[in-house]
């Protein structure tokens, strides 16, 4: 690859879903696995195989059904059986990675491992070694990097570089790094390590002190030609660098960095919006380049100088990093062919039975309210996009409540043997009223960790999206459903959480 290029190692499905509440299921990895590839990455790290048998599952078969598209990768400590396992689950990708790691610093070395810096050295040779037996993509990682002597640094690198790794790692796993700092760590093994030209210098950044991506950019400028990131910035605590805010970056100041990469940027804004939609993890509307505020101006000065010239104001294009608006296009009486010329418009591209399900959830939004807007068209695609376990569906709902009531909802839901279930309960509202008696009905008892309400679009009229967030002690679930209802909305999110808390205890979920 040339030296210009700056290879995108994404970790969303690894780092991101280790995110409190980001957990998804295998058919929700293989949907972000896909639109990772077609957005461009050229290292997708699919999970930590040993970890769970689920997360060797979803790593086997994303590997199984992209690896001959990019380079997939899976986690390892440096350990054998870690090491075993992960390419167990890789051996079937034509591309494949084994990504090892091993702390560094004193305090992890002193509180967590236990073992001395030479001791640590042979560990490292011999790891690497033995995953260079299986394939020859090695990555290795000296975890809490950014906090590791420096002198001690350079020697583990330089080992692991003649072990075989041919991409060397450098975490700023606690987030403790500032730009300078980070990039005098980059340009020291740049300078110190005699077989550095062997391997690529990679990055991997945390957000807790809000520097990922500027540490990140700061190690580009010292020569590191990788960066590992995430979509929307998720990861555990305060997260990753943010995918679309570096590859932005390096592309709007090309003249300074001087690198570019291989990312298709209109793909950026829906891949932000899959993931988020997965998880559960609202982008915040200031958020850079994908948040819903990123190109909007209030302010009158920047209203003018935008009217005269856009990039008065706009360092990017919305259509470059594939941002739609809510224009308002069509209405009950556009037919098929004038919907599906709007959503190639829009991007999306359907098969002939999802475009079928989409128009006639299309229909049925026109007969409730008389404008539709590109936000409300790319919330139905997103709605019947990606499947979700329906063991129980809801058929009918009813609820009444008022001031000096008592709130009440009476429901019907039918299990997927065919059986139908009526039931009704009270509650502190309507809504509570509904879950009480869902509940019941389905015979799990969870905690009510989030619920959310926002607005598709404009008007008294507008779809409301619910995402709620439930929980028991096998974890969390995620559930989102859209209707001009929000009661319905939310009934049927909150059904959603729990078909999916049924299908982890069951164990058909990883």
């Amino acid at each position: 690859m040339s030296d210009d290029v700056i290879r995108i190692f994404d970790t969303t499905l690894r780092d991101g879903e280790q995110s409190p509440g980001c957990s998804m299921t295998m058919e929700e990895k293989l949907e972000v696995a896909g639109a990772l590839v077609e957005l461009g990455v050229d290292v997708l790290e699919a999970g930590f195989p040993i970890a769970s048998p689920g997360d060797f599952a979803a790593v086997r078969e994303v590997a199984r059904k992209y690896g001959d598209r990019t380079i997939i990768c899976g986690l390892a400590r440096c350990i054998k059986e870690d090491i075993d396992r992960a390419w167990e689950a890789l051996r079937e990708a034509e591309q494949s990675r084994i990504h090892v790691f091993l702390a560094t610093s004193a305090i992890h070395r002193e509180f967590k491992l236990k073992m001395a810096k030479e001791e640590i050295v042979r560990r490292t040779a011999e790891m690497v070694g033995r995953a260079r037996e299986y394939c020859e993509d090695i990555e290795f990682s000296p975890e809490d990097a950014s906090r590791t002597e420096l002198d001690f640094l350079c020697e583990v690198v330089e080992t692991a570089i003649r072990a075989g790794a041919t991409t060397v790692n450098i975490p700023d796993t606690v987030g403790y790094a500032t730009p300078s700092h980070y990039f005098h760590v980059i340009r020291t093994l740049k300078q110190q390590v005699p077989n550095i030209e062997q391997a690529i210098i990679s990055t991997h950044c945390h957000n807790d002190l809000g520097l990922a991506v500027a540490n990140s950019l700061a190690a580009v400028e010292a020569g590191a030609r990788q960066v590992e990131c995430t979509i929307n910035g998720l990861g555990e605590r305060a997260g990753n660098a943010a995918l679309e805010e570096i590859v932005m970056a390096i592309r709007t100041r090309a003249d300074y960095y001087k690198v570019r990469s291989n990312i298709n940027t209109q793909k950026l804004v829906p891949t932000s919006r899959l993931v988020s939609n997965i998880t559960g993890m609202k982008v915040q509307r200031n958020k850079a380049v994908v948040g819903q505020n990123a190109f909007a101006h209030e302010a009158g000065i920047h209203q003018h100088g935008m009217l005269q010239e856009r990039s008065t104001y706009e360092i990017m294009r919305p259509e470059d990093v594939g941002f739609v608006g809510t224009n308002l296009v069509l209405g009950k009486h556009s037919g098929r062919h004038a919907f599906r010329d709007r959503l190639q418009s829009l991007g999306c591209v359907l098969d002939e039975a999802t475009f079928s399900k989409v128009f006639e959830d299309f229909i049925t939004l026109a007969d409730k309210k008389k404008e539709i807007y590109d936000a409300d068209i790319l919330a139905l695609v997103d709605q019947r996009s990606h499947h979700v376990p329906e063991t129980w569906k809801l058929l009918r709902l009813h609820t009444s409540a008022g001031t000096g009531t008592i709130p009440t909802a009476t429901l019907e839901l039918q299990h997927e043997d065919g059986r139908v279930v009526h039931d009704a309960a009270t509650g502190d509202g309507p809504i509570d009223a509904v879950f009480v008696a869902m509940e019941r009905v389905v015979g799990l008892s969870v905690r009510l960790e989030d619920f959310d309400v926002r607005s598709i679009s404009s008007g008294k009229d507008a779809l409301g999206e619910v995402n709620v967030t439930v929980s028991d002690d096998n974890g969390s679930c995620h559930g989102k459903a859209i209707s001009t209802d929000v009661i319905e909305a939310a009934a049927q999110a909150y059904l959603q959480a729990l078909n999916k808390t049924l299908q982890v205890r069951k164990g058909t979920v990883p």
